[in-house]
């Protein structure tokens, strides 16, 4: 779906916007498939498996620091709360145990990269009006059924910080119909324009690796407004705009595959991120001649 004028307009001046039918159903389906199979057959990080004690949780929280900061260019897993008991083993099916698999699944999958790089991407981005856009990171949020937890109000640019500020992106890919039943996002419209209060930066050295600079705003609850998504559909969110998900407190999953792009005309990348580009992986540019 090429964003209409309509669209366009709606994004500059909310911050966000709902476009239907990016995928079809039978693509969402594949790729939901070859996520079922890469979890499958994942081995579950050490540091999860570290049994619970005093002792252990700073080895733990360290283990999930460095397991974190260096999955930039790689398929790496990260759990929900609670799905390990205290000797190490899964209280619920693999497959329900995830919180999301990020940050190269775009470089390393080649479905995920077919349909990060697919005509109708390309052809948003450039309605946007993005000249050299790269690929930053992807990510496969799982939001289990009963167990996915709230995303607590937000602004990509927080993590993901450039000077000048508004060349980050969002598209967020429902995979399955996101509800508010089942954790859709929620927006408060026009907070792109209010600039960011936090950053997460990397720690000069030791731990913890990343620490917050400055502090989240209190948001007004009413404020926000839910973004529910047909399968298929895809969410433009900009990298200022506030956003959230509360828990997901039904049968039903709400799988999601998201990625973010970034302007490099004029744009410099800040080198606290937490997330670097490497000599393996360096940021792929979105349009492929």
């Amino acid at each position: 779906p090429r964003p209409s004028s309509q669209d366009y307009n709606k994004y500059q001046e909310d911050g966000y916007v709902v476009l239907d039918g990016l995928l079809t159903a039978e693509e969402c389906d594949q790729l939901r498939c070859r996520m079922a199979d890469i979890v499958d057959g994942m081995d579950v990080p050490e540091h999860c498996r570290i049994t619970f004690s005093t002792d252990n949780d700073q080895l733990k929280d360290q283990g999930n620091a460095d397991y974190f900061l260096t999955s930039g260019d790689k398929i790496r897993f990260f759990f929900e709360k609670g799905v390990f008991d205290d000797k190490g083993e899964f209280t619920v099916p693999r497959e329900r145990s995830l919180n999301k698999v990020g940050h190269a699944l775009h470089a390393h999958e080649p479905l995920y990269k077919k349909m990060t790089h697919s005509p109708q991407v390309q052809g948003i981005a450039k309605k946007l009006g993005l000249q050299s856009p790269v690929i930053l990171q992807s990510m496969y949020i799982f939001k289990q059924p009963g167990i996915g937890g709230e995303v607590t109000p937000h602004q990509d640019a927080t993590f993901l910080h450039t000077t000048p500020l508004g060349r980050v992106m969002g598209l967020w890919v429902a995979l399955e119909d996101a509800t508010e039943d089942n954790g859709c996002l929620w927006f408060i419209p026009g907070t792109h324009n209010s600039g960011i209060s936090r950053r997460m930066v990397r720690t000069q050295e030791g731990y913890p690796l990343t620490n917050f600079v400055g502090q989240e705003q209190a948001y007004d609850d009413d404020k926000f407004v839910p973004a529910p998504v047909k399968k298929g559909g895809v969410v433009l969110i900009h990298g200022q705009v506030v956003h959230r998900s509360a828990p997901n407190t039904s049968d039903n999953s709400r799988h999601v595959y998201t990625f973010h792009l970034m302007e490099t005309e004029e744009t410099r990348w800040s080198p606290e991120n937490w997330l670097q580009p490497t000599e393996e992986l360096p940021f792929p540019a979105l349009y492929t001649t």
